[in-house]
């Protein structure tokens, strides 16, 4: 079962209750108690589609998650960026995913049987890697790999280094 952010928070936590042989989860997304007490994209989100402006509250995740080191233009580069037309029409979908993240509290143990690879890189928010570390310090059987100057796109950004080390923790699991 292989999950990516949001995705890989609900991969974890379907295996507490599916057998599965293997969790792949690159940078689940949980935030950390420090970060909890400003969680409110899904809101301003929210409040951005309800006032008409949909690309808005898109960018601001954007900025928030796959963006934070910022770039010159931002609607430059999501003009280019081959799924942004898709992004902004889910507008509705990131939020009651964010929602769910800000909601999301993580147990001490999370309580999966399969054997689960924990994946970040070192490119994306400091939150996430956090929350890769804090994820694979609550399972009881996962290794944690990070990935240097690798994103929290790091699947489509870098599908061969990613497909390499999913493919070694394959071969040694299952």
């Amino acid at each position: 079962l292989f999950g990516h952010s949001y995705g890989a928070l609900t991969a974890i936590e379907a295996a507490t209750d599916a057998s599965v042989e293997a969790v792949i989860a690159y940078e689940p997304a949980v935030l950390p108690d420090e970060y909890r007490v400003e969680a409110n994209l899904a809101a301003r989100m929210a409040a951005l589609i309800d006032e008409g402006k949909r690309h808005e509250a898109v960018k601001r995740y954007i900025e928030l998650v796959l963006n934070p080191e910022g770039t010159d233009d931002l609607d430059a580069w999501l003009e280019e960026w081959p799924v942004w037309p898709d992004c902004v029409e889910l507008a509705e979908e990131v939020v009651r995913m964010n929602r769910a993240v800000e909601q999301y509290q993580l147990p001490d143990q999370l309580d999966v049987d399969a054997p689960v690879l924990v994946l970040t890189g070192t490119d994306g928010p400091d939150f996430l890697r956090e929350s890769a570390r804090a994820v694979h310090e609550a399972l009881p059987h996962s290794r944690l790999v990070e990935f240097e100057g690798i994103s929290h796109s790091g699947p489509g950004e870098a599908p061969e280094v990613i497909t390499a080390e999913v493919d070694a923790f394959l071969d040694t699991t299952t």
